[in-house]
């Protein structure tokens, strides 16, 4: 497993990551254990999780996963979107920060995390007062490094600047919405990364599903699927999201390898991506989707890739996550 830089940090990270968020919701316990020890083994070691993944579910099951193994991992989380409704429940405030730090390490069974996520950008509180405490985290050595998902390039660079001038510790990572079926990081947020050297996280990397191959030509959705489990998801089965996933599809059966492992492989060589996380919620996917790390494509097939896939630069985001 090839390994990249995370930013201009010294912390280096498997090109492919696990993504977690099904653990406990479509994916049971078990099985969700099953899944970490087969991409652990197959040379990932990037696990990224969040406290509102299947209402904490998810990092509970990570933590009784990587009993014996934590010194393999390199463990993420984030905080930040809603965990309840009372008003110091959600955003980045010290209060609340701190308060879920310390419930997440709890369920992750560890003392410290590699890295640790603000999940979305809070207009309500001063950036500041997030890095601030993001800078204590560092110094207590609770969490290794920091990052940020879900901010605009204007709010991330905000960040970047008041952390220079207060001489915070600065966020190493940008985790956003990225494939194939979404481009438009590629307008602002990646050329800010290069100039930068933030490390770019894709979340979606197969488009929810859409990438795999999973879906018909009408739409239809495989039992177990996030379409079935998630009627919002329905709004992306369109006929250019679809007519995307039917030649993606065709394309890697010419080349001799599945939609997931030509699109994950496509992601993995874009400019300022450091790892890629994908879902998984059966061991089989893992293996499937591992296929990525090891395949050759000629400059050809992913200059097709380029051009299909060159209309979603434009119009609106795949999936972002805000405070409301």
């Amino acid at each position: 497993m090839k390994h990249n830089r995370l930013g201009r940090s010294g912390l280096y990270v498997s090109e492919l990551g696990l993504g977690t968020n099904a653990f406990g919701k479509r994916a049971d316990e078990e099985t969700s254990i099953r899944v970490i020890h087969a991409a652990m083994d197959g040379g990932i070691d990037f696990i990224d999780t969040a406290n509102i993944y299947a209402g904490t579910e998810s990092e509970r099951i990570i933590g009784r996963a990587l009993e014996g193994r934590r010194d393999r991992a390199i463990l993420t989380t984030k905080a930040g979107l809603p965990r309840g409704e009372g008003p110091n429940e959600r955003g980045s405030s010290r209060r609340h920060l701190q308060k879920e730090l310390e419930s997440s390490l709890k369920r992750l069974k560890t003392d410290y995390v590699d890295l640790y996520q603000i999940h979305t950008f809070d207009p309500y509180t001063p950036l500041e007062e997030t890095l601030r405490t993001l800078d204590d985290f560092v110094s207590s050595g609770k969490v290794r490094y920091v990052g940020a998902s879900n901010y605009t390039a204007w709010e991330f660079m905000k960040a970047l600047g008041i952390s220079e001038r207060e001489g915070f510790v600065r966020y190493i990572s940008s985790q956003t919405s990225y494939s194939l079926a979404d481009r438009t990081p590629e307008r602002e947020l990646i050329p800010m990364c290069l100039d930068q050297e933030i490390g770019l996280i894709p979340y979606f990397p197969l488009a929810g599903g859409i990438l795999s191959g999973k879906y018909g030509s009408g739409g239809s959705a495989p039992e177990g699927s996030r379409a079935e489990t998630d009627p919002n998801f329905n709004r992306f089965m369109n006929d250019s999201y679809l007519e995307l996933g039917r030649r993606v599809g065709e394309w890697a059966a010419e080349a001799g390898t599945t939609p997931s492992a030509l699109s994950l492989a496509w992601l993995m060589r874009r400019p300022a991506v450091s790892t890629v996380i994908a879902g998984a919620t059966n061991p089989q996917q893992v293996e499937a989707n591992l296929a990525s790390t090891t395949f050759e494509a000629d400059a050809e097939l992913f200059a097709k890739l380029d051009e299909i896939s060159e209309p979603f630069r434009r119009g609106e985001p795949f999936a972002v996550y805000r405070l409301s």
